[in-house]
């Protein structure tokens, strides 16, 4: 794919979702950070604030019998009519408004850069970044390059005449950090997490999942598809009719991908992301395509082996190699280049991209402006590097130690619930215990950063920095196969509003610019602080925990520490929240469109886990400070508050087009549903609102989940 490269290897889960899963539309919620940084809260162990300050509009709150029915409601309702969505935006919430907020301090950094990157110190990372920034925002440039920076590609495609030449090609562009049909880089073993092989995953789609493809529901979408690929063709020369013929050709070919494909919630399943293989082994299930000629072009030794992860796709592709008209394969590489290079190319491009995978099917009216597009390559191409510029501005080491104490008292708890439980065996509960003891949290940044030297960034030339920033990143991370697993490594930039955990290293990590408001306040109330980073923190170690985290062990390899009996136990309490969400249907006036308990399972226990630990972790810094534990703000008591604040985190709204897509392919419940999920479940959310059997936000009996 002509853009970026990006890490294929995605088993890491985050708090947030920021692609939609056919990763050709940009969204928010993975975004750089806000304009300013507050201080993580102040230690739980510390003094309460003499006077503590308001930080939670009570304004914004509904009718109080409002909270036992619709918790949603009551604390956002009044935010949501008040603030719509922008039209260069598919939702907007919370996490959108931080992250909207903070490109205007990237904007600042990256402006700066390109205004002195002339003068700068020869070969840094500002001038780079200055230069690709600039060079992006050269709209004459651009535009008087049409699609010339494509043609030599155009015209490789063209010459291809057999399946071995089309081999040939794949090989050749994956080594330019330009991947086509399926993905590759590198990735821990899941049976020797400590070390780091490669794998080869499933891509190749246009279209969200398989079932784009070939369900008859989707037959406009597929329509819709077919004329933004003849479009795409005809601006690079191609006669309307050709152009049509090639687009049915695309359409056609990725249907038998699709059919190979596996769907969003069998690629959660550890067995179908992983599947270890000889290179001899490997070659028998692509007889037609080498791997050892594939390796070598990469530059990688692979010795004993490595992950081809899904060997019925590659067999597709394989036979596909043999079997598809050489004309079918150049319309699909022909399409493919011309669609991933479209940002970086004239306006023409870009506005036919936007025009299918943003309005047709997210359902977003406009386009970001020009410079939010710039800053998105930025990020993509050099994150790291704009991270390190990022935290310079705005992080402070005080604020990494307060949060790294915050850190610390969620896990206590989520340990005290492990050991408490009453439902799983001594035996596996000192499995759990020694996986928790294995945690790494990271706050903020890398210890260590990344060096940028050998990535030649150039003035005026904004796909070929794109593509060589491309070629760098991949080539960065095919170095460390075979190598040891870095822990201290981080798969998300500073400036990112998320949080995340990896388990095959078993980290849990918080960028920086999560470590603000409305999740973090230097001079809140414990009982804010909890219930917004405490749960994103118990959220983020819950997922040690959840149905895919819970298989791996504290080494980060993929094992069983569990007794039969408890992973029955524990997969009957986790059906009952498959259930529950199951049976929410959040679109109004679609009864029929159901959210995927199975594919949000692992947030929705995440969720569920990190709350309870969190609200754990909140009584007991209160009973260290009697004071606080009694006194109201604004009429609302702590335990309150630590859930008007939870809420608030996942105020927002969505458009109806882009809820459809999420709902098919997004691991994450809709955000108006994770404010009320995990809450019904708690007795602790009945009594602070004083909620009775049969409200809706009381969930009892039979239908309460508990879990962690």
């Amino acid at each position: 794919m002509t853009k970026p490269y990006m890490k294929p290897i995605a088993l890491a889960v985050s708090l947030a979702l920021s692609l939609s899963a056919c990763g050709k539309h940009e969204e928010a919620e993975k975004a750089p950070a806000a304009s300013s940084t507050a201080p993580a809260a102040a230690s739980t162990t510390a003094a309460a604030p003499a006077a503590p300050k308001s930080v939670f509009d009570v304004a914004e709150l509904g009718d109080a019998g409002q909270a036992c029915q619709d918790f949603n409601g009551f604390v956002n309702a009044k935010w949501v009519a008040a603030n719509p969505i922008p039209n260069d935006r598919t939702r907007w919430g919370a996490f959108d408004k931080l992250a909207d907020d903070s490109l205007n301090t990237q904007h600042e950094i990256v402006d700066a850069a390109a205004k002195d990157a002339a003068s700068a110190k020869a070969g840094s990372i500002e001038q780079k970044i200055g230069y690709l920034y600039a060079s992006g925002m050269d709209d004459a440039a651009i535009e008087k390059a049409g699609f010339e920076p494509i043609k030599p590609k155009l015209d490789a495609i063209a010459a291809l005449k057999t399946g071995k030449d089309v081999a040939s090609y794949l090989t050749q562009s994956f080594a330019q950090g330009d991947m086509q049909v399926f993905q590759f880089g590198s990735g821990a073993d899941f049976k020797d997490a400590k070390m780091q092989i490669a794998f080869t995953m499933q891509a190749g789609l246009g279209l969200p999942t398989k079932d784009y493809y070939l369900d008859p529901k989707y037959k406009e979408i597929r329509d819709a598809y077919v004329d933004h690929i003849t479009k795409a063709l005809v601006l690079t020369g191609v006669s309307d009719a050709d152009a049509k013929k090639q687009a049915d050709q695309v359409l056609a070919f990725e249907t038998e991908l699709a059919k190979a494909s596996l769907a969003p919630v069998e690629m959660r399943t550890p067995e179908n992301q992983y599947h270890f293989v000889t290179v001899k082994e490997a070659d028998k299930i692509t007889p037609h395509f080498s791997w050892d000629d594939f390796f070598k072009a990469q530059g990688v030794t692979v010795e004993k082996g490595f992950s081809l992860s899904q060997p019925k796709f590659m067999a597709e592709f394989d036979k596909l190699l043999a079997s598809a008209p050489i004309d079918q394969w150049q319309a699909y590489l022909r399409y493919h280049t011309i669609d991933d290079a479209s940002p970086f190319l004239s306006k023409a491009f870009q506005d036919n991209k936007f025009d299918f995978y943003g309005k047709t099917l997210a359902g977003q009216p406009e386009q970001k402006p020009r410079w939010k597009r710039v800053l998105g390559g930025v990020n993509e191409s050099m994150g790291e590097a704009l991270g390190q510029l990022y935290v310079a501005k705005v992080f402070t080491p005080e604020a990494k130690a307060r949060a790294k104490e915050l850190v610390d008292n969620v896990r206590d708890a989520l340990k005290v619930r492990i050991q408490n439980l009453d439902w799983m065996s001594d035996a596996t509960k000192e499995k759990a215990i020694a996986k928790w003891n294995t945690f790494l949290p990271k706050i903020g940044y890398p210890d260590k950063w990344r060096d940028w030297s050998g990535l030649d960034v150039k003035q005026g030339d904004y796909y070929g920095n794109v593509m060589a920033a491309a070629k760098f990143n991949y080539q960065y991370d095919l170095n460390k196969i075979g190598k040891p697993t870095d822990r201290l490594e981080w798969g998300m930039t500073p400036q990112t509003v998320n949080a995340y955990y990896n388990p095959t290293d078993n980290t849990i990590n918080f960028p920086a610019a999560i470590l603000q408001p409305p999740f973090f306040y230097a001079n809140g109330d414990d009982a804010i602080n909890y219930g917004g980073i405490g749960a994103v923190i118990g959220h983020e170690a819950s997922h040690g925990f959840d149905d895919e985290g819970s298989q791996f062990d504290g080494d980060g390899n993929n094992a069983n520490w569990w007794t039969k009996d408890d992973r029955q136990k524990f997969d009957a309490r986790t059906d009952k929240l498959v259930q529950q969400f199951n049976d929410y249907t959040p679109i109004k006036d679609k009864p029929d469109a159901h959210v995927n308990g199975k594919l949000t399972l692992g947030e929705n226990i995440a969720d569920l886990g990190g709350i309870n630990v969190a609200f754990d972790a909140l009584q007991v810094a209160l009973k260290k400070n009697p004071q606080e534990a009694g006194e109201k703000i604004d009429g609302y008591s702590q335990d309150q508050r630590f859930f008007l604040n939870w809420a608030r985190v996942w105020r927002g709204s969505i458009r109806e087009k882009e809820a459809l897509l999420r709902l098919n392919t997004d691991p994450h419940a809709p955000a108006s549903l994770r404010a009320m999920g995990a809450p019904s479940n708690m007795e602790a959310f009945a009594t602070a609102f004083q909620c009775k059997p049969g409200d809706t936000m009381v969930r009892s009996g039979d239908k309460q989940v508990k879990i962690w």
